[in-house]
C-alpha cells in the first residue's frame, strides 16, 4: 500500500482527531472554534445474570444528532462560518472519538469518515481511498488494543435509514470494548470444541469447503476469497475472508490489504445492482479478542442486508427476537446465484 500520512490533533472539547492522508497533502492545522465543553458521558456496562452476557447502558445518547439536513451534516468539512465535527476545509479520511459515545471510560467509540463528499457512497469510492482506509482501521485496530482495558475491537459501518443510520454522510465507526461480545463468545467456543473433538481448525476448514464446493462463492482475488454462508441469516449476505488466516487486521501483510479494496467493491456495487437501488447494509469486521483465542478466531468481513425483495424489509419478528432463531428467507445458493450473474 502506498505511504500513509497520519496527524494527531485536538477539538474544541479535547477529543482526539486523527487525519490519514496521501503524502503531498498540505499540513493538518486544526483551529476548532467552537465553544464546546469537555466531553462528560458515563455509559454502564452491566451483565444479565441468564445469559451471562454484558449490556451497555448509554442514556446520553438520546439526544445526538438525528438526520439532520444535508447543509447542517455534522461530519461535513467546516466551510467558512459553518463549523463541524471536522475543523478543515476539505479532508481524505479522518477519525475522531464520537460526541456521543456509546463507551466511556474503560471503552472508546470513533468515527471514521470516508470522504469529505457528503453524497458519496463506499461503492463509489476508489481503491487508493479504500487502501486509506484500510490504513485506517489498521492504524486505529492496532492503537486501540494496546489500551490496557480494551478486550475486543470492532470496526463496522451501517449504511441506510433502513438499517437506522442516523448521519447520511459516508461513515463507519470503531468500538474498543472493555469486555468480549457475546457474539466473539460464543464463536471462541464453537471454535474451541471444533479443535479439541476434530483437530482443525475451524476457520481454515470452513473456508476450505466453500471453496471447493464453490456454489456459494461469489468472488476471489489473489489473496481474499467472498462467498455467502451455507446457514445465512440475511436475505443478502456475503463473508469476506483472507485466504490465509490472521487474527486481526494489523495482522495483514500490506499485499494482502493491499488486495481487499477490488473485490470489496465488486461486492458492494453488485450489492447496489441486485435491486438497481442502493441496499441498506452492516459491514462489520470480526477480529480475534486482543488477549485471547488468537488462534482460533480469523479475521473476516461479515457484509448483510435485510433488504429481502425490491420492496420489502427482513424484520427481527418473534423467533429471532425472542429465541435468537434465524429463519432465512431465501437460499444462499440462489443469492450466490444472482450476486455472480450481475
Amino acid at each position: 500500500m502506498t505511504e500513509v500520512r497520519r496527524s494527531v490533533q485536538l477539538l474544541a472539547d479535547g477529543r482526539e482527531i486523527i487525519f490519514f492522508d496521501r503524502p503531498g497533502t498540505g499540513e493538518r492545522i486544526v483551529a476548532d472554534p467552537r465553544p464546546l465543553s469537555p466531553l462528560a458521558t458515563a455509559s454502564q456496562i452491566r451483565r444479565d445474570p441468564f445469559l451471562d452476557e454484558y449490556v451497555v447502558i448509554a442514556s446520553h445518547r438520546q439526544d445526538r444528532t438525528y438526520l439532520p439536513p444535508a447543509d447542517e451534516c455534522p461530519l461535513d468539512p467546516s466551510i467558512g462560518d459553518r463549523h463541524t465535527e471536522v475543523p478543515v476545509e476539505d479532508y481524505q479520511v479522518v477519525v475522531f472519538e464520537n460526541r456521543f459515545p456509546s463507551l466511556s471510560g474503560n471503552g472508546r467509540c470513533e468515527v471514521v469518515c470516508f470522504s469529505s463528499d457528503h453524497n458519496a457512497r463506499f461503492a463509489d469510492l476508489t481503491v487508493d481511498r479504500v487502501n486509506l482506509v484500510m490504513a485506517a482501521w489498521i492504524d486505529r485496530s492496532a492503537e486501540l488494543s494496546q489500551r490496557p482495558s480494551v478486550q475486543q475491537v470492532f470496526c463496522f459501518e451501517n449504511r441506510g435509514k433502513e438499517i437506522g443510520v442516523t448521519l447520511s454522510h459516508p461513515h463507519g465507526q470503531i468500538y474498543a470494548y472493555p469486555f468480549i461480545t457475546p457474539r466473539t463468545t460464543r464463536m471462541l467456543q464453537v471454535a474451541e470444541r471444533y479443535r479439541d473433538t476434530e483437530g482443525g481448525n475451524l476457520v481454515d476448514d470452513v473456508l476450505a469447503a466453500e471453496r471447493a464446493e464453490g456454489t456459494r462463492v461469489v468472488g476471489e482475488s489473489e489473496h481474499w476469497v467472498a462467498f455467502v454462508p451455507s446457514a445465512a441469516r440475511w436475505p443478502v449476505e456475503v463473508h469476506l475472508y483472507p485466504k490465509r488466516r490472521v487474527p486481526d487486521l494489523p495482522a495483514l501483510e500490506e499485499k494482502e490489504a493491499a488486495d481487499f479494496a477490488e473485490l470489496y467493491l465488486d461486492i458492494l456495487q453488485r450489492f447496489d445492482r441486485l435491486y438497481d437501488a442502493p441496499l441498506p447494509y452492516i459491514a462489520a469486521w470480526h477480529q480475534a479478542p486482543v488477549k485471547t483465542g488468537r488462534d482460533l478466531l480469523g479475521l473476516h468481513m461479515e457484509l448483510f442486508s435485510s433488504r429481502r425483495s425490491a420492496d420489502k424489509l427482513k424484520f427481527l419478528a418473534g423467533s429471532e427476537s425472542a429465541m435468537g432463531a434465524f429463519i432465512g428467507d431465501v437460499a444462499p445458493e440462489q443469492t450466490a446465484g444472482r450476486l455472480r450473474a450481475i
